[in-house]
Protein backbone atom coordinates (compact mmCIF):
# COMPACT_ATOMS: atom_id res chain seq x y z
CA UNK A 1 0.00 0.00 0.00
CA UNK A 2 1.15 3.52 -0.87
CA UNK A 3 0.74 6.17 1.17
CA UNK A 4 -1.24 9.65 0.07
CA UNK A 5 -0.13 12.95 2.29
CA UNK A 6 -2.15 15.86 0.90
CA UNK A 7 -3.47 18.60 2.43
CA UNK A 8 -6.48 20.04 0.88
CA UNK A 9 -7.50 23.93 1.01
CA UNK A 10 -11.06 25.47 0.30
CA UNK A 11 -10.37 27.91 -2.88
CA UNK A 12 -10.76 31.26 -1.67
CA UNK A 13 -11.72 32.60 -4.81
CA UNK A 14 -13.22 30.81 -7.96
CA UNK A 15 -10.53 28.28 -9.93
CA UNK A 16 -10.74 30.50 -13.07
CA UNK A 17 -9.28 33.59 -10.98
CA UNK A 18 -6.94 31.16 -8.94
CA UNK A 19 -5.42 30.13 -12.53
CA UNK A 20 -5.52 33.50 -14.30
CA UNK A 21 -4.02 35.60 -11.21
CA UNK A 22 -1.29 33.02 -9.59
CA UNK A 23 -0.50 32.40 -13.20
CA UNK A 24 -0.61 28.81 -12.79
CA UNK A 25 0.26 25.95 -15.48
CA UNK A 26 -2.80 23.62 -15.94
CA UNK A 27 -1.15 20.83 -17.17
CA UNK A 28 -4.29 18.74 -17.83
CA UNK A 29 -8.31 18.68 -17.08
CA UNK A 30 -10.52 15.53 -15.96
CA UNK A 31 -14.19 14.91 -15.90
CA UNK A 32 -14.02 12.34 -13.17
CA UNK A 33 -17.40 10.66 -12.14
CA UNK A 34 -17.01 8.36 -8.36
CA UNK A 35 -18.66 5.84 -6.88
CA UNK A 36 -18.34 4.57 -3.27
CA UNK A 37 -19.29 0.95 -3.11
CA UNK A 38 -18.40 0.45 0.65
CA UNK A 39 -17.19 2.73 3.15
CA UNK A 40 -16.93 3.59 7.53
CA UNK A 41 -15.20 6.03 9.14
CA UNK A 42 -11.01 5.29 8.46
CA UNK A 43 -12.03 3.02 5.18
CA UNK A 44 -13.24 3.46 1.22
CA UNK A 45 -13.65 1.53 -1.53
CA UNK A 46 -14.51 3.49 -4.58
CA UNK A 47 -14.32 3.36 -8.48
CA UNK A 48 -13.73 6.00 -10.89
CA UNK A 49 -14.66 6.69 -14.44
CA UNK A 50 -11.84 9.45 -15.36
CA UNK A 51 -11.92 11.07 -19.20
CA UNK A 52 -9.37 13.57 -20.50
CA UNK A 53 -10.87 16.27 -21.51
CA UNK A 54 -8.03 17.02 -24.19
CA UNK A 55 -7.27 13.49 -25.82
CA UNK A 56 -10.94 12.24 -24.72
CA UNK A 57 -9.39 9.18 -23.37
CA UNK A 58 -11.41 7.30 -21.06
CA UNK A 59 -10.06 5.22 -18.09
CA UNK A 60 -11.40 3.23 -15.10
CA UNK A 61 -9.66 2.78 -11.65
CA UNK A 62 -10.50 1.39 -8.72
CA UNK A 63 -9.26 2.40 -5.24
CA UNK A 64 -9.29 1.52 -1.52
CA UNK A 65 -8.01 4.01 1.41
CA UNK A 66 -7.46 3.52 4.93
CA UNK A 67 -7.10 6.59 7.62
CA UNK A 68 -8.40 9.72 7.35
CA UNK A 69 -7.07 13.69 7.80
CA UNK A 70 -3.45 14.43 6.03
CA UNK A 71 -2.19 10.82 5.80
CA UNK A 72 -3.38 7.94 4.34
CA UNK A 73 -2.97 4.49 2.98
CA UNK A 74 -4.39 4.19 -0.82
CA UNK A 75 -4.18 1.25 -3.31
CA UNK A 76 -5.45 1.88 -6.79
CA UNK A 77 -5.50 0.32 -10.07
CA UNK A 78 -6.91 0.13 -13.37
CA UNK A 79 -10.10 -1.45 -14.25
CA UNK A 80 -12.17 -2.52 -17.43
CA UNK A 81 -15.08 -0.43 -18.86
CA UNK A 82 -16.95 -3.87 -18.61
CA UNK A 83 -15.95 -4.40 -14.74
CA UNK A 84 -16.55 -0.52 -13.60
CA UNK A 85 -20.49 -0.59 -15.45
CA UNK A 86 -21.30 -3.90 -13.60
CA UNK A 87 -20.52 -2.31 -10.57
CA UNK A 88 -22.11 0.95 -10.63
CA UNK A 89 -25.30 -0.53 -12.35
CA UNK A 90 -25.76 -3.40 -9.87
CA UNK A 91 -25.46 -0.81 -6.84
CA UNK A 92 -27.47 2.10 -8.43
CA UNK A 93 -25.85 4.96 -6.87
CA UNK A 94 -25.83 8.60 -7.82
CA UNK A 95 -22.17 9.17 -9.16
CA UNK A 96 -20.19 12.48 -7.37
CA UNK A 97 -19.24 14.44 -10.42
CA UNK A 98 -16.27 16.73 -11.03
CA UNK A 99 -13.75 18.15 -13.22
CA UNK A 100 -10.69 18.10 -11.75
CA UNK A 101 -7.22 20.60 -13.08
CA UNK A 102 -4.17 19.36 -12.54
CA UNK A 103 -2.07 22.92 -12.53
CA UNK A 104 1.52 23.16 -11.86
CA UNK A 105 2.63 26.01 -9.19
CA UNK A 106 6.05 26.98 -7.42
CA UNK A 107 6.87 23.05 -8.67
CA UNK A 108 4.35 21.83 -7.01
CA UNK A 109 1.56 20.13 -8.35
CA UNK A 110 -1.50 21.24 -7.48
CA UNK A 111 -5.20 19.60 -8.50
CA UNK A 112 -8.19 21.70 -8.15
CA UNK A 113 -11.25 19.92 -7.69
CA UNK A 114 -14.78 21.83 -9.49
CA UNK A 115 -17.73 19.78 -8.17
CA UNK A 116 -20.99 20.02 -9.69
CA UNK A 117 -23.70 18.75 -7.57
CA UNK A 118 -22.67 21.45 -4.83
CA UNK A 119 -20.93 24.39 -4.85
CA UNK A 120 -17.68 23.45 -4.32
CA UNK A 121 -14.32 23.88 -5.59
CA UNK A 122 -11.32 22.47 -3.60
CA UNK A 123 -7.33 22.28 -4.39
CA UNK A 124 -5.47 19.46 -2.86
CA UNK A 125 -1.22 19.25 -2.59
CA UNK A 126 0.25 16.26 -2.94
CA UNK A 127 3.78 15.73 -0.20
CA UNK A 128 6.64 13.17 0.22
CA UNK A 129 6.31 13.69 3.78
CA UNK A 130 4.37 14.41 6.69
CA UNK A 131 7.14 16.85 7.87
CA UNK A 132 6.85 18.66 4.51
CA UNK A 133 3.15 18.66 4.57
CA UNK A 134 3.12 20.47 8.09
CA UNK A 135 6.09 22.75 6.96
CA UNK A 136 3.88 23.58 4.02
CA UNK A 137 3.57 27.65 4.35
CA UNK A 138 0.43 27.94 2.27
CA UNK A 139 -0.34 31.48 0.15
CA UNK A 140 -3.28 33.40 1.05
CA UNK A 141 -4.98 32.38 -2.45
CA UNK A 142 -5.49 28.53 -1.47
CA UNK A 143 -7.78 29.64 0.90
CA UNK A 144 -8.99 27.83 4.55
CA UNK A 145 -7.11 24.86 5.21
CA UNK A 146 -9.66 22.33 5.15
CA UNK A 147 -7.35 18.54 5.60
CA UNK A 148 -8.85 17.69 8.44
CA UNK A 149 -12.47 18.47 8.09
CA UNK A 150 -14.42 15.97 7.23
CA UNK A 151 -17.70 17.65 5.52
CA UNK A 152 -15.81 18.18 2.87
CA UNK A 153 -14.90 14.62 1.83
CA UNK A 154 -15.81 12.91 -1.26
CA UNK A 155 -17.23 10.15 0.42
CA UNK A 156 -19.11 12.55 3.09
CA UNK A 157 -20.30 15.00 -0.31
CA UNK A 158 -21.28 11.56 -2.36
CA UNK A 159 -23.25 9.90 0.74
CA UNK A 160 -25.35 13.23 0.80
CA UNK A 161 -26.30 12.93 -2.99
CA UNK A 162 -27.88 9.36 -2.38
CA UNK A 163 -30.47 10.71 -0.06
CA UNK A 164 -32.67 8.04 1.40
CA UNK A 165 -31.07 5.48 -0.51
CA UNK A 166 -28.11 5.29 2.25
CA UNK A 167 -30.65 5.19 5.38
Amino acid sequence: MSLEIERKFLLAESPATVIEEQRLKVLSEQRIEQTYLAMDETQELRVRRIVDLASGEVSFTHTFKLGNGLSREEIEYSISESIYEQVVKAFGFVPLTKNRITAEWAGRIVEIDIYDQIQLAVAEIEFDSEEAANAFAAPAWLGKDISSERQYSNKRVWRELQGARLN
